[in-house]
């Protein structure tokens, strides 16, 4: 396994780490030896979140006895300060640690929110004073909003970044460029493109080829998924496989959704972009459960969409939105 620095951090992270979305579906007990597995291989950057139900109490089971091997990151979708001191105090719990290496605060995707985050009563002054007591060691964001991650990496408190990178989205190599050259960590999320790029291995090598990015997160459920995904770190992508890749971009460039936000606001208030992320998840990932709890819970699903065609007038990439969202009413029954 190879290593590389974290930015301004200076942790040294292994150049794969572990997504940690998928063992939820697992056991403890399978997850564990998931998550060992991926220690004997050298595997020492583990990310999970507050979010991702049983995840954080797995990972923490699982490491118990070993947490010097380990460098872990997790997450919050808290905006307010007490909201955000509670669910450090929570995740310390859930983790079985004494600190946190890396914690990010989760999804910051418009103004409001960053501004909520990092204003005078925000989850930003809770993990400043957690930084002091030496309770998390670092502070990062994440996003799946390019215009959030060009904002952010203004923040001198900014450690750290993630944003989805992978075959099929490229739209941040600029601002990541500008983020390396602040020395601001860079972590690649969503490397299989949210589970629909099938060739692991491939899909790893091409972002490893880019030494702006500081490590990148597959999800893991399974030994054999480690296996291949740490065979990426082995060996150098080829004239050919970048050949490879820009064809499959190509291809998919019209049906992939990036995220971008720029289809809102829809006049039914369907939060588009969630609701192709919940499919993948559901389809994908076979989180059905997990996946189908937050679908539900959205202010309005893909069975009110009434075709207006607004959204697809704004998306820069010219995806048939429509028709997507079709799928998702398939997908969840409405």
């Amino acid at each position: 396994m190879k290593y590389r620095v974290l930015g301004k951090t200076h942790l040294k992270v292994s150049e794969i780490g572990f997504g940690g979305i998928p063992i939820q579906k697992l056991t403890q007990e399978e997850a564990a030896k998931v998550i060992h597995k991926a220690e004997e291989t050298g595997i020492n950057f583990i990310d999970t979140a507050r979010a991702y139900s049983c995840s954080e109490e797995y990972i923490g089971k699982a490491l118990k006895g070993r947490r010097k091997n380990w460098i872990i990151a997790t997450k919050s979708m808290a905006r307010s300060y007490e909201d955000m001191k509670r669910d450090i105090e929570i995740s310390l719990k859930n983790l079985n640690t004494d600190y946190i290496d890396l914690y990010q605060l989760h999804n910051v995707k418009d103004i409001a929110s960053y501004k909520e985050a990092f204003g005078e009563n925000g989850a930003l002054k809770a993990l400043l004073e957690a930084k002091e007591k030496g309770i998390i060691r670092h502070i990062g964001v994440t996003s799946h909003s390019l215009d959030m991650l060009k904002h952010m990496i203004e923040n001198p408190l900014v450690e750290t970044i993630m944003y989805p990178y992978n075959v099929v989205e490229r739209q941040a190599i600029e601002t990541f460029k500008l983020a390396k050259e602040r020395n601001i960590g860079i972590i690649a999320m969503k490397p299989m493109a949210g589970g629909v790029l099938s060739d692991g291995k491939l899909a790893l090598k091409f972002i490893l080829k880019d030494d702006f990015i500081s490590t990148a997160i597959p999800g893991m459920a399974s030994i054999q998924e480690v296996i291949e995904n740490v065979s990426a770190s082995k060996e150098e992508i080829t004239k050919d496989e970048i050949e490879l890749c820009d064809n499959i971009y190509k291809e998919m460039d019209k049906e992939f959704c990036r995220r971008c936000g720029y289809c809102a606001p829809c006049p039914q208030g369907i939060d588009i972009p969630f609701s192709f992320i919940l499919r993948g998840y559901y389809v994908n990932y076979d989180l059905k459960d997990w996946a189908k709890e937050r679908y539900n819970n959205l202010k309005a699903h893909a069975s009110d969409c009434r075709e207006c065609g607004i959204c697809e007038t704004r998306c820069p990439y010219d995806l048939q939105i429509r028709k997507m969202l079709k799928e998702v009413k398939k997908t969840f029954g409405y």
